[in-house]
């Protein structure tokens, strides 16, 4: 794909703007998706922040889950950022009674687990061999494991939390760097829709 890639933003809740802000200063042409028809006009998706049990009723009642989950069966790119994170989760721990996600990343994600949103904190560290990033941190999950084709791309400052990972087409983080105006994070997601 040599021309900017259409990249849509989930826009039932969360980050909207900021994530459009950030996907435009990488290259692509941004749009926000509320329908199916929006949906099927794009090339690669942000799942932003926000929260995971409204989004996902909200998905369900736009009629957009099905929809979702067959693009990113079928390969769609997509970035799940914080709610996102949970969102592209194959499997989660401290969701609420039958919460669903869209799937797609061999992962469990832990719901809240650095807090609520009194702990929110920022914090430097390594993403994707690309340098330090400054990552900012609300009521976010943090991954407790993967499986064997996911790849993880950055780790708290400790080291001992996964908050950054990929798996094919699909890329997810635990912080928000649509809040940062540092685009390294949307640039790269923006190189991955380029090349698949």
């Amino acid at each position: 794909m040599t021309s900017a890639p259409k990249i849509g933003v989930l826009a039932l809740q969360g980050d909207v703007r900021e994530h459009i802000r950030a996907l435009e200063e990488s290259g692509a042409t941004a749009t926000p998706v509320r329908r199916q028809e929006e949906l099927a006009a794009v090339d690669a998706l942000v799942v932003p922040g926000g929260e995971s049990t409204t989004m996902w009723k909200l998905a369900a009642i736009f009629e957009l889950l099905e929809p979702l989950r067959l693009r990113i069966k079928e390969g769609m790119p997509a970035y799940g950022s914080c709610a996102g994170m949970i969102m592209l989760a194959d499997r989660i721990e401290g969701g609420i009674e039958g919460q669903e996600t869209l799937g797609g990343i061999d992962m469990v994600v832990r719901r809240n687990a650095f807090g609520r949103q009194v702990d929110s904190f920022e914090a430097d560290l390594d993403f994707a061999g690309r340098g330090t990033i400054r990552a900012v941190f609300i009521r976010a999950p943090w991954v407790e494991s993967v499986g064997p084709d996911v790849e993880v791309l950055g780790r708290t400052e400790a080291g001992d939390r996964i908050v950054a990972v990929r798996q094919g087409p699909l890329l997810a983080t635990s912080f928000h760097p649509e809040l940062t105006g540092d685009a390294r994070v949307h640039s790269y997601f923006v190189e991955m829709v380029r090349e698949l």
